[in-house]
């Protein structure tokens, strides 16, 4: 094969998680323009705050406010900043103890340019002008050519007059591209011509597919292409119940395990074709392709009518 296959992924979603009383009190003061640390036992001021003493692992609430100014005390410079972060022009990724504070606290600072950037540089919190309770409440820090008056650390109740911060929701995304290998790219090309090939190992003699080019099992390189399938047999499956976003398929349905027919690995796959209370270990299924164009993997696996396969056929393969 001369062409070389490349795909741009992407793997995205939501972590949501709720709060505990030092988190919630931190990020309910960003949006109040207030922020938060703690002070452990030995003395020391937190920022951003933590639930546990990172030297004596006890519990910390001891709650107090810290200044919104403070000082550089290390920081790289962004050329080309990429797509959510916090300024869209060049800036300076900058650690900050601000005034009051023991520890640094990682943000971005919006500087015309590197030049304008060094250790000790004084600098203020730019607040953001829609705040809801996040880390991007501080849009940035900025130079501040203010007095340096030492400021100290005081008590507060973590109480607002707003409602507390209790969850957030912090999306997570990798982009990246794909370049299959020989062994996959193969197995690809077979696909789009609705054939099924994997690979057998020379030691033990066990196909494997999709081929990953080396068998897991002997470790050994893995070169002879063998065609098993279309058809197999399910070895177990799920009932999934929540649907996914950008998936256009009704729950309740069932995502299997599929020996296919001449393969020592089963791989995975939709059932459809029945209803998803009647799938069953044993079921045989075949291929349903899509659509010219539309993909090269099958769409879904339906009942091919045979009678179901023997446990003692496919139990090595659970």
């Amino acid at each position: 094969m001369s062409d070389v296959l490349r795909a741009s992924m992407v793997v995205e979603f939501p972590f949501t998680r709720s709060l505990g009383l030092v988190q919630s009190a931190f990020l309910t003061g960003l949006r109040e323009r207030t922020v938060l640390g703690v002070r452990t036992a030995a003395g020391t001021v937190l920022v951003p705050p933590v639930e546990y003493d990172p030297e004596t692992a006890e519990e910390i609430r001891d709650l107090v406010e810290v200044a919104a100014t403070g000082t550089v005390t290390t920081w790289a410079w962004n050329p080309a900043p990429r797509r959510g972060q916090p300024l869209a022009t060049p800036f300076a990724w900058v650690l900050v103890r601000l005034d009051g504070a023991d520890t640094a606290l990682l943000h971005a600072l919006d500087a015309p340019g590197p030049e304008a950037v060094r250790t000790g540089l004084r600098v203020r919190v730019r607040w953001a002008a829609d705040r809801t309770g996040a880390i991007t409440d501080i849009a940035c820090f900025e130079p501040d050519e203010g007095p340096t008056a030492g400021h100290q650390a005081r008590p507060h109740s973590g109480e607002f007059a707003g409602q507390a911060v209790t969850g957030i929701v912090a999306p997570a995304r990798l982009d990246y591209t794909y370049t299959p290998g020989r062994a996959q790219s193969a197995y690809l090309a077979a696909l789009a011509e609705h054939r099924v090939v994997g690979e057998r190992c020379p030691r033990c003699r066990k196909v494997y597919v999709p081929p990953r080019g080396a068998c897991p099992t002997c470790g050994v390189a893995t070169g002879e292409r063998v065609e098993v399938g279309p058809r197999g047999t399910v070895t177990t499956f799920c009932v999934v119940n929540i649907k996914a976003k950008n998936l256009d398929i009704e729950v309740p349905y069932v995502y299997a395990h599929i020996a296919l027919d001449g393969a020592d690995l089963p791989l995975h796959g939709r059932i459809g074709g029945i209803p998803y209370d009647q799938v069953r270990m044993g079921l045989r299924v075949e291929p349903v392709w899509p659509e010219p164009g539309a993909g090269r993997h099958p769409d879904h696996y339906r009942p091919t009518g045979e009678p179901d396969a023997d446990y003692d056929t496919y139990k090595e393969l659970l």
